[in-house]
């Protein structure tokens, strides 16, 4: 029978075992600008979080320059900014994002969305969503996330976004 893993998370080696669904690993939760992140896996080699974004919500264009970033759609509909093209994944569509490529994410439609994010190597992502947790403020999180490798595009810079 599976047991949680609710042990501490040491950015290393990729720890066996099982985080259950209702659980997040090493109890990492965040509310980032709406959207509640689960930590599902860490390591130096990868980081996956489960996603809750209700709708209404997203992420503005930016760029991971070290990683390489995928989502798994579980329920609803994502519209997609993937380097100068809008696209929509829904259930069961999987999102190749490489480093370097100009991307975001919204939930436009009207029932919330869900999927599991995945960013390889892992970086500091797992670090930037704790100095993310419940800042409001739009501008700290771009500065915040710049310090931590993640870029965002300048406001007006993507039409439709």
């Amino acid at each position: 029978m599976a047991t949680p893993q609710n042990q501490e998370i040491v950015l290393g080696a990729l720890p066996k075992g099982i985080t259950l669904a209702s659980e997040a690993a090493g109890n990492k939760t965040w509310n980032v600008l709406g959207h509640t992140y689960l930590a599902k896996v860490e390591s130096a080699t990868s980081f996956a979080w489960l996603s809750l974004d209700p709708a209404g919500t997203g992420v503005p264009p930016h760029v991971h320059p070290t990683q390489d970033e995928h989502i798994y759609i579980m329920e609803g509909i994502y519209t997609l900014y993937l380097d100068g093209e809008w696209e929509t994944a829904g259930p069961g569509d999987t999102v190749r994002m490489p480093k370097n490529l100009p991307h975001a994410y919204y939930n436009r439609g009207e029932t919330p969305g869900k999927a599991l994010f995945w960013v390889s190597p892992a970086g500091r992502l797992s670090q930037l969503f704790d100095q993310l947790h419940n800042l409001e403020d739009p501008e700290e999180v771009v500065r915040r996330s710049a310090l931590h490798d993640v870029d965002f595009l300048p406001p007006g810079s993507v039409p439709g976004a």
